[in-house]
């Protein structure tokens, strides 16, 4: 008996170390720094090292994250994601960080998910309405009104948004636990998808309209960080 529960435990943590190594490696040295000359050698966690004897301060560094960036207009927000393609010391580091602006008076980060990170939400400046929603079959919805100096997080995977509800601009600053975390907008990835998704399986999917969905499909669906959708 003693030794099938041990390895039940056995196979246990294995079933665990597995899943862990699914998210973002932990690193077995000071840094791995990315660089894309594969002459450096070691390949890691889809990035190749930098030799350390060239890596330098500015592998680590960004600066501009103070500044408020246009936002778009159609949904009046604007989202500047730091993944390790932009700071290359990230890289093993399990970490992102993303500044985003709001206009007044309805500026939306629009119901979104990350596949592959947490999120952890602080308001710099203004007032922002933020949720998230859970998966079925109970799509609970966890909403708060964050002002300055708030905090709230979005559990891995989930749909979540924010809205500005105040009268003036807002900021938020969050912190992800992936070097890439990915973003899945709900509303550009369905109706946005080239080529389109046939019609039918969307009029039954959303209970809309035919004619409808096959307008929604040709409309523009603005990437909320993309630098093409700010003019």
């Amino acid at each position: 008996m003693k030794a099938a529960n041990f390895l039940l435990a056995l196979a246990f943590l294995a079933l665990a170390s597995s899943f862990a190594i699914a998210y973002d490696p932990k690193p077995l040295q000071d840094f791995c720094v990315a660089t894309d000359q594969a002459s450096s050698g070691a390949f890691v966690n889809g990035k190749f090292c930098k030799d350390p004897d060239h890596v330098t301060a500015d592998d680590f560094f960004y600066s501009g994250l103070h500044v408020a960036r246009e936002t778009s207009r159609q949904l009046g927000a604007r989202t500047n994601l730091l993944t390790v393609d932009s700071i290359p010391g990230l890289n093993t580091n399990g970490l992102s960080i993303v500044r985003i602006d709001y206009e007044a008076n309805g500026g939306l980060n629009p119901p979104h998910h990350h596949p592959r990170a947490s999120e952890i939400l602080t308001v710099l400046e203004g007032t922002l309405f933020a949720g998230f929603i859970t998966s079925n079959p109970d799509h609970r919805v966890f909403s708060k009104v964050l002002k300055a100096g708030d905090v709230f997080v979005f559990p891995l995977g989930l749909i979540h948004f924010q809205l500005n509800i105040g009268k003036e601009p807002a900021v938020a600053l969050a912190a992800l636990n992936s070097q890439n975390p990915g973003v899945v907008t709900a509303a550009n990835t369905v109706f946005g998808a080239s080529p389109s998704i046939n019609p039918d399986v969307l009029t039954r999917a959303f209970h809309l309209d035919k004619d409808l969905v096959t307008k929604l499909q040709k409309q523009e669906w603005v990437n909320p960080s993309d630098l093409n959708s700010y003019s």
